[in-house]
């Protein structure tokens, strides 16, 4: 093999490391893209797949409110008023 020759190759595998250090973020980018529209979907439906690659049912979602009450009753002499988180983000953020 001669000197233009190994030019050559050396040329030819320096654009081809180029060309992937290149296209390498978008590639990552696009798997990473994929992953998360899949747990979306599982998400969706409730579902979630085990280890083992047998479904199992979602954990169900946590709420901050409660539809029937559970707490004891508040002690209706304490000076404190009651107040929930939502209402005051809804009011800063107006």
């Amino acid at each position: 093999m001669d000197t233009t020759r190994m030019e050559a190759l050396f040329g030819a595998l320096t654009v081809l490391g180029l060309l992937v250090l290149m296209v390498l973020p978008a590639v990552i980018g696009i798997v990473r893209d994929r992953r998360i529209d899949r747990q979306l979907r599982q998400a969706e439906t409730g579902r979630t797949t085990a280890p083992g690659g047998r479904d199992v049912p979602a954990a169900p979602a946590r709420t901050t409110r409660s539809a029937t009450p559970s707490r004891a009753p508040r002690d209706v002499t304490s000076p404190r008023t009651s107040r929930d988180a939502t209402s005051h983000r809804t009011a800063r953020a107006a």
